[in-house]
């Protein structure tokens, strides 16, 4: 019989199948310092797959991989403040924090983080100050702090987001080509429906508090770590990821062809493979009956 948990609040439903891998927890919230979480969970059991959004949209992102992950891991996903189904935070906070108050309301004793872009980021902060709880950890094109960002980066990232125009906006994004790279037209319509669905994607302020730079201590990283990367993803991005592969230790890295910094939207079944190939062969942990 599945229990609800006092630090959850506005839980829209729980259903228990006879499978205890199968078991789902969709439409839930978690109180976080100064605000709340919306999340969606399937499977049960101490460890857990937690995957991290981008920057750019919310949890949705993860759509097509979902059933995959679900069928193989326990696995959560949630949507970081300000995105999707989360409220924009009224008071500054830290990321990490907000990821540790996650994993604490679930009773999740280690997880394996894979994390997209700023996410990678996030989760890069949690396993430096959160070690204990992270067993892999898998980045997308990940962001990170004390790296040296080209001028190119920069006017690129500045110029996606000087329209007023929310319709204008997305587009900007959607239609980026280090985004999603040319000729995949079905991920750059998934892009456009989730900031369709949820404007505030693009539109809400936010106030995460400053970690200490990232490059400075990754070498610190003592977890089986993998770095994806698509083959057309800009060049600060593919940069970032050399310099990661490098300083952490046994870290390993894979650029997957034809496909853009939203990987898990172009290829979603090949991203797939390589997430699970990398933790299986490190020996997290599989649903019962997987």
């Amino acid at each position: 019989m599945c229990a609800f948990l006092l630090v959850l609040i506005g839980l829209a439903s729980m259903s228990c199948a006879q499978n205890a891998g199968t078991t789902a927890v969709p439409g839930a919230f978690v109180q976080v310092n100064g605000g709340q979480l919306y999340f969606e969970e399937c499977g049960t059991g101490p460890e857990a797959v937690i995957l991290i959004h981008d920057g750019v949209a919310d949890s949705a992102v993860w759509d097509d991989v979902w059933p995959l992950f679900c069928k193989r891991f326990h696995t959560i996903r949630y949507d970081r403040r300000g995105y999707g189904r989360s409220p924009e935070t009224k008071s500054p906070y830290y990321e990490a924090d907000d990821l540790a108050a996650l994993i604490s309301s679930r009773k999740i004793k280690q997880a394996a983080l894979v994390a997209s872009s700023h996410g990678g980021q996030v989760a890069m902060e949690f396993a430096l100050r959160y070690p204990g709880f992270v067993s892999q950890l898998v980045v997308v094109g990940p962001g990170a702090t004390g790296f040296a960002y080209s001028e190119h980066f920069l006017m690129r990232e500045y110029s996606n987001q000087q329209s007023k125009k929310v319709e204008d906006l997305r587009e900007a994004f959607v239609k980026d080509q280090y985004l999603i790279v040319p000729g995949h037209a079905a991920a750059q319509k998934k892009l456009r429906e989730i900031l369709t669905a949820a404007p505030q994607d693009l539109t809400h302020n936010d106030m995460p508090l400053p970690e200490p730079s990232i490059f400075p201590h990754v070498k610190e990283l003592r977890v089986p770590a993998l770095i994806l990367m698509g083959s057309g993803d800009i060049a600060d991005n593919q940069a970032v990821a050399g310099a990661l592969v490098v300083s952490i230790q046994g870290a390993a890295r894979y650029v997957m062809p034809d496909a853009g910094h939203l990987m898990y939207l172009e290829k979603p079944q090949q991203f797939f493979d390589q997430v699970n190939n990398f933790l299986t062969l490190h020996g997290f942990a599989t649903n019962s009956g997987a």
